[in-house]
């Protein structure tokens, strides 16, 4: 079965905003190790073991959920519908915000590290969105499965 391009750049787009989200995320956790106080441990705790707790339920429940899972469908086809990821102006706009929630860590970061503390809450924050872009890349694939979508998408020869 082939798509169409626009669905392709699509799903492309889907996959490379978790990919970047995910990125940027490592940053910030390599940025904390070095500026939180604690030492490494407790650094981990706060930017890696809390976090993934938050985006295992924030990947999961809307894939479990059937409400959510109708409704976030729903959301990512009318992404799809509205040009997500098909023009440059909506990659541009993608990438900015990545890139601001990206520059609000950092500076999330300097000022729990100006307060000595040992944690910021915006690693689970930001976890939490990871988890929902990637239940959003994975309900891509779904509608590829639903008929009446699947002809809306499939290329004709």
């Amino acid at each position: 079965m082939t798509f169409t391009p626009a669905w392709r750049n699509f799903k492309r787009m889907q996959d490379l905003t978790v990919a970047a989200a995910s990125l940027i995320y490592a940053a910030a956790v390599i940025d904390a190790l070095g500026r939180l106080p604690g030492g490494p441990a407790i650094t981990l705790q706060w930017t890696l073991l809390w976090p993934a707790a938050y985006l295992g339920f924030s990947l999961a429940i809307p894939l479990l959920v059937t409400p959510l899972k109708r409704w976030l469908a729903k959301y990512v086809w009318m992404s799809f519908q509205a040009g997500f990821g098909q023009t440059p102006g909506s990659v541009v706009l993608g990438v900015a915000l990545l890139l601001g929630a990206g520059l609000f860590t950092y500076e999330e970061v300097g000022r729990a590290a100006r307060a000595g503390q040992a944690g910021a809450n915006v690693f689970s924050a930001y976890a939490a969105g990871i988890g929902i872009l990637a239940a959003q890349a994975i309900l891509a694939r779904a509608l590829e499965r639903v008929p009446a979508i699947r002809e809306k998408i499939e290329e004709r020869s």
